[in-house]
């Protein structure tokens, strides 16, 4: 499984790499969705966004931070999120799942419409690439009760 994941998202940094470069430039880091940590506990910078060949929905590549204990807060996403650890560690915290301890060089997949969150209980900041097909008439995570 992390074979595969790592296969696909080098595919998709090598095709980021290939694309045209955005019309414009990337909107400011943005905290995370609903209540959570506040200002600098969760930070998600849109690296690239672009028309999926799935039509109405484009492909965003977010690079994010969540610092140490932290909390994404719950929250749901208008397609699926696939996920890569680049450091650090969290849980991640899918509605009806046990809690799942992820690791750098892990990788995870939460389906579109799941409530979900992530939490650093460490002492050290978590970095991870996203990466989401979505919906492009929606925003990118909608706050859960």
């Amino acid at each position: 499984m992390r074979g595969v994941a790592l296969v696909c998202l080098l595919g998709l940094t090598l095709a980021g790499c290939a694309a045209p470069p955005p019309p414009s430039p990337s909107p400011p880091p943005s905290p995370g969705p609903g209540p959570g940590p506040g200002p600098g506990g969760i930070v998600r910078t849109e690296v690239q966004r672009a028309a999926s060949s799935l039509p109405g929905h484009d492909a965003v590549v977010m690079r994010v931070e969540l610092a140490a204990g932290a909390r994404a807060g719950r929250h749901t996403h208008p397609g699926d999120e696939i996920g890569y650890v680049l450091e650090g560690e969290g849980q991640l915290l899918v509605d009806g799942a046990a809690p799942r301890l992820l690791r750098a060089g892990d990788a995870f997949v939460v389906p579109a419409g799941v409530v979900h969150d992530a939490h650093n209980p460490g002492r050290a900041a978590m970095r991870l690439v996203g990466v989401f097909v979505v919906d492009k008439n929606k925003p990118l995570a909608t706050p859960a009760r």
